[in-house]
Order: C-alpha cells, then structure tokens, then sequence
C-alpha cells in the first residue's frame, strides 16, 4: 500500500488514500482557526494496518503547517493525540 493523506474541503474531509481508492476518512468542520474534528473511520478491510494512525499524522500535521489548531471531538483523533503527545500542542480547547 502506498498511502497518502489530503484535505477534501468541499467535503470538509480528510482522505486517506491507496491510489484512487479511499480507505478512511476524518470528518471536520472549520470554526476560525481552529479545525473540529467530528468523526474518523477506516475501511473495515484496513484495520489493523496503519491507516488511522496514518490518517491522523497526516491530518494533524497539515493543521500544524497551516498554523491551525485542533479540537479533537472524535474519540480516534483525541485518542491518537494521547498516545502521540508530540502532537498535544495543536489541541484547543
């Protein structure tokens, strides 16, 4: 697998991607600069491989490089932070 992470903001997404096949995704809605993170899920075949943790690396460092914070409200993204506390700075309350 060759996986790559982008924002999809005409469906306030981020994707997670094998080729053209979409294998997860982190549903988010823009509050200023802060990005709400409401839901993730990941194909059911793809579990257990990476993907989620994939999907969140990805989406949490583009919301570093656009100098955005998050709110992770999704019980995988908030508990991805925990267990990455490199990634605690981005969180807002």
């Amino acid at each position: 697998m060759e996986l790559t992470v982008r924002d999809v903001p005409e469906s306030d997404r981020y994707e997670v991607r094998d080729g053209d096949r979409v294998l997860g995704l982190a549903a988010y809605r823009r509050d200023g600069d802060r990005v709400v993170f409401t839901h993730t899920e990941v194909d059911p075949g793809a579990e257990g491989s990476g993907v989620g943790g994939t999907l969140a690396r990805g989406a949490l460092d583009d919301v570093r490089a656009r100098g955005l914070r998050a709110v992770p409200r999704c019980s995988f993204i908030r508990g991805w932070i925990e267990r990455h506390p490199d990634y605690a700075d981005l969180v807002a309350s």
